[in-house]
């Protein structure tokens, strides 16, 4: 029997197998029916794959546990608190449902949005009570501004059913739910326990509903622990539902002609193309139309890449190869082809242009048309006006827009009319892209090592397919082979810019794609906001290359200080980036938690160092290289602090 049960635990047997088991060796049909659900209860494991719904019976905890595996999480990426106790008790030797413990709860939230970007599916997540959720809001925001479906649960001390003034509960007059409130889609407080698992599904539906999201689910520490508890369990096909909404056919047939007209044409792509799986058919549009595509950025982006001339991560994915001779790179109101005169921009999947300032002579230059496409209308138009709008799956709505051009156009035709726009912006790409190998190769053979070298090598030596993790804003990624084919890089980061993202986020990539080379390359800035994630990384052999360029620098924030052309930068002065004397050993802040690694000071040691880190990454082992990085763009050079010094007898000296 308890082979028997054992199978089913570990799902090799339904249900209804196992009880046709039961019934088979001398037990009534009564206990053949109810022994599966007393064994399920107990052990927290209530799949039924045969089964619409089915009802536990168990603590608060252990029914959020059931629902939570019938929805089909995998992970908890958790860093727990007392309050959680009825959580935790349930999710005590669980088959199949693991708990990622984090050290601090902002590094859990950049977990669970890692193993999202890369699985798609939704990152589950515990913290602690009112304190754990104030702590987790910077990587909240990230997963906010991107749109990742996380569930975020934490424990829950009433504040409202006695006394006001309780520790580690919102203030009085105020509630927990609050605190997340604002970068959310929804919060919510559970109070009664047989409801938790209703409320969980609804937390996941809402999170995965289009726009997706973080959402917030403040959960009793009274209802978590209460015992003999009963509920109906709902597996995920039956409440989150799918389709893909198609666009309105006037509005597909007058883009159509829009972008058949159109004298020169821009697409530019947001993070929704890659969510919505859109990738093949985005490319097949820019080359059926030959149609130059660039990505949208934040503004803060374009601040960084005025100082350094690069291009900036800010952007949670790369949906259309970078390689390709349609690729324009990020998109610039005062970019090449856009002083050609661009009639006709084609936004995908992104939000409205003007994140920092909407003038008459913005981002969209007068007289141009403006076509928007996806499901996110609360992001289109909201600062320039629109022409039409094709509110629909991106995926469905690109596959209508060929179809409907292919109405209006004779193959050859259109042939002809893509051929010219691709000659057109294929000789504008390659001169741009001769100049730019040119330039870095002149930054070549330096120590500390240029980021255009850093690059170089890496994008040499790393996987054809792996998936780079970016928290490096002013880092050079050109030489990247970053698109969604098999053997293009994954590129993934953030674009809401909150420190702290990367180490985390690398290690629930790493989960979500195990049998992929997974690459986090961050700055040493960033790197301290999140330097606790490599425990984790050890606890759980989850093997993540991480490469750190070290130049001792907070580069991001000194290009814009040098831009605003003020004191700062007069006399070289820049407040509070120097993040030298002393300087951070990266190495052995990561050996300190069970991850090795070594420094690589000149070139000739980073391909070596690289391949290195690769056996010992394959071999299931993480492992970190710390690389002397050049300074780069205006003040560079400069190595000011602030020389304030307490004597030892507390005196300024």
């Amino acid at each position: 029997m308890t082979d028997m049960t054992n199978r089913h635990f570990d799902s090799q047997t339904s249900h209804r197998e196992m009880r046709e088991d039961l019934s088979g060796h001398a037990l009534s049909a009564t206990p053949a029916e109810t022994v599966p659900y007393r064994l399920e209860t107990s052990k927290s494991d209530v799949r039924g794959p045969q089964d619409s719904s089915w009802t536990v019976e168990g603590s608060g905890g252990e029914l959020v546990v059931a629902q939570a595996r019938a929805a089909g999480v995998e992970y908890v990426f958790a860093n727990p608190g007392s309050f959680e106790s009825g959580l935790f008790d349930a999710l005590t030797d669980v088959p199949a449902m693991h708990v990622i413990l984090g050290l601090h709860e902002g590094i859990v939230l950049s977990m669970a949005d890692g193993y999202h970007r890369v699985t798609g599916k939704p990152g589950f997540v515990n913290v602690h009570a009112v304190v754990g959720t104030a702590q987790m809001l910077g990587q909240l925001y990230n997963a906010w501004w991107d749109g990742s479906a996380l569930v975020v649960t934490a424990g829950l001390l009433d504040s409202e059913t006695g006394s006001d003034e309780v520790l580690l509960a919102a203030p009085p007059g105020f509630s927990q739910k609050e605190i997340a409130r604002p970068f959310t889609k929804m919060c919510w407080d559970a109070r009664e326990p047989g409801i938790l698992p209703l409320m969980l599904r609804r937390a996941l539906k809402v999170a995965m509903a289009e726009p997706s999201g973080p959402v917030y689910l403040a959960m009793k520490d009274s209802a978590l622990e209460s015992k003999d508890v009963r509920a109906e369990i709902l597996p995920a096909e039956r409440f989150l539902l799918t389709g893909r909404a198609r666009p309105a056919k006037a509005a597909v047939e007058l883009a159509a002609r829009m972008v058949v007209e159109s004298m020169r044409p821009l697409v530019v792509v947001g993070d929704d193309v890659w969510k919505a799986g859109a990738q093949p058919e985005l490319l097949a549009f820019s080359e059926q139309m030959g149609l130059p595509v660039a990505d949208q950025v934040t503004a803060q982006a374009e601040m960084v890449s005025k100082g350094l001339a690069m291009d900036s991560p800010f952007r949670a994915f790369h949906s259309f190869p970078v390689r390709h001779p349609h690729y324009l790179g990020n998109f610039r109101a005062n970019s090449e082809w856009m002083k050609r005169g661009v009639d006709l921009l084609v936004c995908i999947g992104c939000r409205d242009f003007g994140d920092r300032a909407v003038v008459p002579t913005g981002d969209v230059p007068a007289g141009a048309r403006v076509i928007r496409i996806g499901t996110n209308t609360s992001a289109m138009g909201r600062n320039y006006p629109t022409d039409v709008a094709l509110v629909g799956d991106i995926k469905e709505a690109l596959n209508e827009l060929l179809a409907a051009i292919g109405d209006l156009l004779t193959t050859e035709r259109r042939e002809t009319i893509a051929g010219d726009r691709s000659a057109e912006i294929t000789k504008l790409t390659s001169e741009e892209r001769a100049l730019a190998q040119a330039a870095a190769q002149k930054n070549f053979g330096q120590s500390p090592i240029h980021p255009d070298e850093i690059a170089h090598t890496m994008a040499a030596v790393l996987d054809h397919n792996a998936v780079i993790v970016c928290e490096n804003p002013t880092a050079a990624y050109k030489p990247f082979s970053f698109g969604f084919r098999e053997n293009e890089q994954m590129h993934i980061s953030t674009g809401g810019a909150s420190l702290g993202w990367g180490v985390g986020a690398a290690t629930g990539a790493k989960l979500g794609a195990p049998d992929r080379q997974v690459v986090c390359y961050i700055g040493d800035g960033a790197l301290m906001y999140s330097a606790s994630g490599f425990w984790t990384q050890a606890r759980y052999n989850i093997p993540v290359l991480t490469v750190v360029a070290n130049n001792y620098n907070y580069q991001t924030v000194r290009l814009v200080y040098h831009g605003y052309q003020g004191k700062m930068a007069a006399t070289g002065h820049y407040a509070g980036t120097y993040l030298g004397e002393p300087g951070i050993d990266f190495v052995a802040l990561a050996g300190s938690q069970g991850v090795r690694g070594e420094k690589v000071d000149n070139p000739q040691q980073l391909e070596p160092a690289l391949e290195r880190g690769k056996v010992i990454t394959q071999e299931g082992k993480p492992y970190l290289i710390e690389v002397a990085t050049a300074r780069c763009g205006p003040g560079a050079e400069s190595v000011w602090h602030e020389k304030f010094a307490l004597r030892s007898d507390g005196q300024k000296r």
